[in-house]
C-alpha cells in the first residue's frame, strides 16, 4: 500500500492496537508524508545552460525543437530546478517564462509551464534551496513472517495467539535529497533528511 504513494503527498491513518479476544485499544492517528522526487542539480544546471545557450542570439527552428524537447523529457521537479538556476544566472537577459514564450511561442511554452503546477507547494519551496545535494541513506528495519499456515476463515486478529512469528533485521539503501541554502547548513539538512526517512519508511512483513 505505502509503496504505490505517488511522491510529495500526505495521507493520514487512523491505527489501534487489536489483542487476541478482538478488543481495540485507543485510536491513534498518524501523517505520513513522502518524499519529493528526486533531482540531479548538476545537471538541473547543466540544462538550464543549455537552454540559456539555445535561447542567446537567434534561435533556428532546430534549436527551439531541442530546447522544447529538452525542456519536455526532464520531470516536473528538475523542470522547476532548471527554471531557478536559469533565472540566478541569466535572468538580467529576461526570465525563464518570458524567454520560453519568446523563443518557443506561446503554446509550446504553455505546454512546458504548465508541467510546473504538479510541483506542490512543500516540494517547490525546497526546489529554490540555494544547495541540493545527493546521497545515499541506509536505514534498519524489521521483516517478520509467521511459520504456520493460516486455515481458511481465520479471523486475522487470532493469528496473534499461539503464534509463532520470526523477526529478523535487514537493511535498506535510499537515494535522498538535501537542501540547504549554504553548504555550512548542508548538515543541518541532512539531519532533517534523516528525521524524514524515518518517518516515511514502514517496517515491511509478509503474512
Amino acid at each position: 500500500m505505502f509503496a504505490s504513494f505517488r511522491s510529495q503527498a500526505a495521507a493520514g491513518f487512523t491505527l489501534y492496537a487489536v489483542d487476541t479476544r478482538g478488543r481495540h485499544s485507543e485510536l491513534s492517528t498518524v501523517t505520513l508524508r513522502t518524499a519529493c522526487p528526486l533531482v540531479d542539480d548538476s545537471k538541473a544546471e547543466e540544462i538550464a545552460d543549455k537552454i540559456y545557450n539555445l535561447y542567446n542570439g537567434y534561435t533556428s527552428g532546430k534549436e527551439q525543437q531541442t530546447a522544447y524537447n529538452t525542456l519536455m523529457e526532464v520531470s516536473a521537479s528538475m523542470l522547476f530546478r532548471v527554471q531557478h538556476h536559469y533565472n540566478s544566472h541569466y535572468e538580467k537577459f529576461g526570465d525563464f517564462v518570458w524567454r520560453s514564450e519568446d523563443e518557443l511561442g506561446p503554446r509550446k511554452a504553455h505546454l512546458i509551464l504548465r508541467r510546473l503546477e504538479k510541483v506542490s507547494s512543500h516540494c517547490s519551496t525546497l526546489l529554490r534551496s540555494a544547495y541540493i545535494q545527493s546521497r545515499t541513506e541506509t536505514m534498519p528495519y524489521l521483516f517478520c513472517r509467521s511459520e504456520e499456515v493460516r486455515p481458511p476463515g481465520m479471523v486475522w486478529y487470532s493469528i496473534l495467539k499461539d503464534t509463532k512469528v520470526t523477526c529478523e533485521e535487514k537493511m535498506v539503501s535510499m537515494l535522498r535529497n538535501t537542501y540547504g541554502e549554504s553548504k555550512g547548513r548542508q548538515k543541518a539538512s541532512l539531519l532533517q533528511s534523516k528525521s524524514l526517512l524515518a518517518q516515511e519508511l514502514v517496517p515491511l512483513a509478509s503474512p
